[in-house]
């Protein structure tokens, strides 16, 4: 098993990615590709002394920046970190990517270097939102802010097999996000999704609001890119806040800070659940390769997650399970 690694893809690269991949390497025991500048990689890595482990480099001269514009940039920089590592994956050299670099340029790279997975309309960038008790697949949080009736159904389809390999549930429940859990509410592409999902064959459970999906009544929330995006953003923002406010107040006076003494295990166990650091990335389902998408800040720990999250998809062989999922749903439903 190989899996590339963007070495040029974070905020602070390329530091986190190597420390991240000398991480993941002894966990995993498997061969990580770095791809990106080698004259900037190599030294680094040699001065870890980390000859034992299976990390190798392989070089790409050009970067693509968190600034650059994805089809542009493409375009101006062929021999980027991104295209040379989906190169890889192509020719079979390794079975996934990971990149903590720009979601447009990644999602841009991935389609013209592996494109889709035959049936598939529009690949869905998704993620494994911390709900209550557990987690809930959200797709798309990105890739696609416009979206149509059947990109939705597509989206639930791909989302209810990647709960069934990561979450391990037999049976996901699959919601459609809305402003109410009646099937005639919300906007019309919601109105004209819902029966596409509900004839799809996969336990689609109807329309959710933001409270169901944040008590864990769904294993699966699908939702257009650009409202899963602000979803996405408005819930960090909101969990940042309620963490500020809370360590202020427990602080604030002797009383409350022998609580928080008392407390620490809870408050632990809560952190932890918030910490995106403990996913990694965001697969881009859809793609006809494993393609995972981390945050620009992501440290090492939050690459080492990424490349495990990686690791479990080729184990599970989510790939196939994809591809094969899609062509039996929409031959259904076509007959």
């Amino acid at each position: 098993m190989t899996i590339v690694l963007d070495a040029m893809g974070s905020d602070n690269y390329p530091d986190p990615e190597i420390q991240g991949a000398i991480d993941a390497a002894e966990l995993l025991d498997e061969e990580i590709i770095l791809v990106g500048q080698q004259e900037l990689v190599e030294p680094k890595l040699n001065a870890l002394n980390t000859k034992k482990l299976p990390i190798r480099v392989h070089h790409a001269p050009d970067v693509l920046e968190m600034t650059d514009k994805p089809v542009e940039s493409a375009r101006k920089k062929p021999d980027n970190s991104m295209a040379v590592g989906l190169s890889l994956v192509k020719s079979g050299e390794a079975q996934a990517f990971v990149t903590a670099g720009n979601t447009g340029a990644a999602l841009f790279n991935a389609l013209r270097t592996l494109g889709r997975i035959e049936g598939v309309q529009r690949p869905a960038l998704t993620t494994l939102f911390p709900v209550y008790h557990g987690r809930c697949v959200v797709l798309d949080i990105g890739a696609n802010a416009d979206c149509r009736p059947e990109f939705l159904l597509q989206f639930g389809i791909m989302g209810s097999v990647y709960a069934q390999k990561v979450l391990n549930i037999p049976e996901p429940r699959v919601g459609l996000l809305s402003n109410g859990e009646e099937a005639g509410k919300g906007n019309q592409l919601i109105k004209e999704s819902y029966p596409l999902l509900e004839q799809s064959g996969i336990n689609f459970i109807g329309n959710i609001e933001g409270k169901e999906l944040f008590k864990g009544e769904a294993d699966v929330a699908v939702t257009d890119g650009f409202t899963g995006n602000v979803l996405l953003k408005s819930s960090e923002a909101v969990a940042k806040m309620v963490a500020s406010v809370l360590k202020e107040e427990l602080l604030s006076s002797f009383r409350t800070k022998m609580g928080a003494v008392l407390a620490k295990p809870a408050l632990g166990a809560i952190k932890k659940l918030m910490d995106p650091s403990d996913i990694g990335a965001a697969p881009l389902l859809g793609i006809d390769g494993l393609v995972f998408v981390g945050h620009g800040r992501s440290d090492a720990k939050a690459i080492t997650s990424a490349l495990r999250v990686a690791h479990n998809a080729i184990q599970e062989n989510l790939l196939d399970a994809l591809s094969s999922a899609i062509q039996d749903k929409m031959s259904q439903l076509e007959n």
